[in-house]
């Protein structure tokens, strides 16, 4: 009796398939968890922001500034003023914006909103609490 040991095509054509779609499926989720976790970076970002405005900048001077970056707000990381792509607040590019709102024309402005456009949510919103 002649018995040939091994796999059939029909087999390993079944198993690849199954393991295509385990790495296809592993790969979309690992871009959603990349995508939540962006988010998550750039809510910490602008939450840093906002209270080193209303804890920092506001009490100090009695305005807010007509733009933020790290020589304004020297109290938080530098690193907090560039988005998960690397575009600094303010920029075209940006994930992140600053709009003073009611200024004089001295740039002393009496509110404002940060904002962060994300991937897997609304947009974050802080605005000045006065």
């Amino acid at each position: 009796m002649n018995v040939k040991k091994g796999f059939t095509i029909i087999e390993v054509t079944i198993v690849g398939a199954f393991a295509a779609l385990l790495v296809i499926i592993f790969f979309l989720q690992k871009a959603n968890v990349d995508a939540m976790n962006r988010d998550d970076d750039r809510k910490t970002a602008i939450n840093a922001m906002y209270y080193a405005l209303e804890e920092y900048y506001y009490p100090k001077y009695g305005y807010y500034p007509s733009e933020i970056n790290e020589d304004v707000l020297p109290v938080i990381d530098p690193q907090l003023f560039t988005d998960p792509f690397g575009a600094n607040v303010g920029t075209e590019t940006s994930t992140y914006s600053y709009e003073p709102a009611n200024c004089n024309t001295a740039n002393e402005c009496q509110d404002f909103i940060l904002r962060a456009n994300l991937e897997k949510e609304d947009t974050y919103i802080k605005r000045g609490r006065k």
